[in-house]
């Protein structure tokens, strides 16, 4: 299989540390996304490191007993420790603040500290087998103070640091689920809600496993993914994930299901908005997009994996040691292994090998896998990382090798230029928002992001359709098909077709000696008027005559002032258009001989040069009786210019009556 075929990989860069072994113990914070490995209780040392650490923080502690838990606060200023069932130990690593340790028991008589959560850099969250106890860290005091407890009996529980949710499993099967928020020191209860187990359990022991649910934040919703395994009594074959919507208001709610078609050890992570399932027997992932249209049976929504399994891309392990010591080359890593253990969003921790990785999606082998090209393109949209492969399938769909057809083209071009649209509505809403000075009261009006979703006008002509157009092998009539099916995109989404769109049409047309057309597209407004578009018109009179009439019409239906359409057709280096314009109204004996013979001059084209300058002189004669010109005009480097290029011989002598 080829490096194309693979669309997931483990990132370039992990988290390297000492792997687990009888000594050294290995913890993973899930909010700090640390991995802390602690040698001999701490006693020879801890060392903790995350993704985005450059340094790693390293101490010792003293050895109190056996580790069973221990995380930094948010920002790394204080560090909990759990050794016992019943209490948690705390040290300060706030600069000039007191390094003696302090703990804090449960308040709870008779339960056991299941484990602890931070919620921020002061308040962290007991869990316990009978409830939940919420406190504030005074770490100047070096105490705790009880913000808010609930009792309830707990068999395991699971947070969720994006979204600051604790879920607890509680009654004896385990499948009732009761959630908790917080934020800024208050803790509110959420509706609790029932997983569905695949058939009715025989017995009453717990039959919900908290290795089978994952709490993640898709597309800025929080849910419950539920891994249910085959099911005995419905007829459907294979394990399935069933999404569980838990709003900060209102019931959870089950609203999709991914079906996976196969039995086994499966493990989730979510990765840019994608859930993706990896397989242990067979060592390979699928991947689920909820924004994806699936099936709708009336209450949940069945989704099937967007692409064909694949196994994770091979992994090499740098060798260790410093660079030219490490003759040996780099280890295959053993992929699926059973060591590794999964965690959300996106991490996977080999324990034995000591690497931390994050999984990421690789866009481009996609597109060869998806061929419906109108579901390629939705679900890239989606992607965090995705316009250079849009612009890659639609450069890909206009070759020769690939062409797509045009409704298939349309389609792709619509879905584009909707995206577009609602950017550009946002961004005018803010603006209009802004200018008219927002009311105090209101919400807090943010700028719209841009994200790479965003495909404009600019993107598609520089790294799509002016390509395109230069192609030799293609049929002038799909090419001119193309770029008018563009335009009618843009003009259906109501946005402003840009000049440059017009102006490729015309070259295209022009090119192709497709005359006829081009004055049809102009006389039925389907290019829309503009100065460029005008000037270009006025330079193609030497091919096309009536593009001099076309091409004043239009400037006149803009209003546009005569001396306005000379600078512009001179900075474009239509020089000698811009001399037939002025000549066409008559005003060519008013005009500056300099302003021309400089625009001349830039273009370095001699002929060109030589055509303009005898203008000048034969003017120069039949206004004066005298074809050199006079000092007050200032193009004494022109003639001295000419002479050097053509010589003085060829300078024209007054003629004498």
């Amino acid at each position: 299989m080829g490096e194309e075929d693979y669309y997931l990989e483990l990132c370039e860069r992990p988290v390297h540390f000492e792997k687990a072994n009888p000594v050294n113990c290995v913890f993973f914070d899930e909010a700090n996304k640390q991995v802390f490995a602690v040698r001999s209780g701490g006693a020879t040392g801890v060392v903790v490191k995350g993704p985005d650490d450059r340094n790693p923080i390293s101490f010792r502690m003293e050895d109190k007993g056996e580790v069973k838990c221990i995380k930094f606060s948010l920002e790394n200023k204080i560090l909990a420790v759990q050794r016992t069932s019943k209490t948690v130990d705390f040290s300060n690593f706030i600069p000039d603040s007191s390094q003696l340790e302090y703990t804090q028991e449960c308040k709870t008589k008779n339960a056991n500290i299941l484990g602890f959560c931070w919620t921020s850099s002061t308040e962290i969250v007991f869990i316990t087998d009978q409830g939940i106890e919420f406190y504030q860290v005074l770490p100047e005091k070096r105490n705790l103070k009880l913000l808010k407890s609930q009792n309830i009996n707990v068999n395991w529980y699971m947070y969720c640091p994006e979204g600051s949710v604790i879920l607890l499993s509680t009654t004896v099967l385990g499948n009732v689920l009761q959630p908790f928020y917080f934020r800024a020191g208050t803790m509110s209860k959420l509706p609790k809600f029932e997983i569905e187990l695949p058939a009715a359990p025989k017995s009453t022991k717990l039959s919900l496993s908290e290795r089978d649910i994952a709490m993640a934040t898709i597309y800025g919703q929080l849910y419950v993914l539920f891994l249910r395994h085959h099911s005995r009594t419905s007829n459907s074959t294979g394990a399935e994930v069933v999404l569980y919507h838990l709003p900060r208001e209102g019931a959870c709610k089950k609203m999709h299901i991914l079906k996976l078609n196969r039995t086994g050890k499966f493990a989730l992570n979510v990765v840019d908005n994608l859930v993706v399932v990896h397989h242990q027997d067979t060592e390979t992932s699928v991947i689920f997009d909820i924004r994806l249209r699936g099936e709708f049976d009336g209450s949940v929504t069945l989704h099937h994996p967007v692409l064909p399994a694949r196994s994770i891309q091979p992994y090499q392990i740098p060798a260790a040691g410093p660079a030219p010591v490490t003759s040996q080359s780099p280890v295959p890593c053993k992929l699926y292994s059973s060591s590794w253990i999964v965690f959300q969003p996106d991490i996977i921790i080999s324990a034995s090998q000591g690497y931390l990785w994050n999984l990421q999606v690789k866009l481009q082998p996609i597109v060869n896998l998806l061929p419906d090209k109108g579901r390629l393109v939705d679900f890239l949209l989606q992607r965090k990382e995705c316009k250079v492969v849009i612009l890659s399938v639609c450069s890909q769909m206009l070759t020769e090798s690939d062409r797509a057809t045009l409704p298939v083209i349309a389609t792709v071009f619509d879905k584009l230029n909707q995206e577009y649209k609602k950017y550009l509505d946002a961004e005018q809403s803010y603006t209009m928002a802004m200018e008219a000075g927002q009311s105090r009261s209101g919400p807090l009006l943010r700028r719209p992001v841009r994200t790479q979703a965003v495909v404009d006008q600019s993107d598609m002509y520089t790294h799509v359709l002016s390509v395109f157009t230069e192609k030799k092998e293609m049929p002038h009539k799909f090419v001119i098909a193309v770029l008018m099916e563009y335009i009618r995109s843009l003009n259906q989404f109501q946005i402003t077709v840009q000049h440059y769109l017009h102006e490729l049409v015309i070259k295209t047309l022009v090119q192709h000696n497709l005359f006829y057309m081009l004055h049809q597209f102009l006389q039925y407004h389907v290019l829309s008027d503009s100065k460029p578009l005008a000037c270009l018109l006025l330079s193609l009179e030497s091919f096309y005559p009536p593009a001099h009439q076309l091409s004043l019409d239009m400037l006149k239906r803009l209003s546009t002032a005569n001396d306005e359409i000379v600078e512009v057709l001179l900075s474009k280096h239509q020089v000698l258009a811009a001399l037939r314009f002025i000549r066409g109204i008559g005003g060519h004996d008013n005009i500056s001989a300099r302003k021309f013979l400089d625009a001349a001059k830039q273009t370095e084209d001699h002929m060109l040069f030589y055509t303009i300058f005898r203008f000048f002189e034969q003017r120069n004669q039949r206004l004066r009786g005298n074809p050199s010109f006079t000092p007050g005009e200032h193009c004494e480097e022109h003639v001295a210019f000419f002479k050097q290029v053509f010589g003085d011989q060829a300078l024209m002598r007054p003629t004498t009556f």
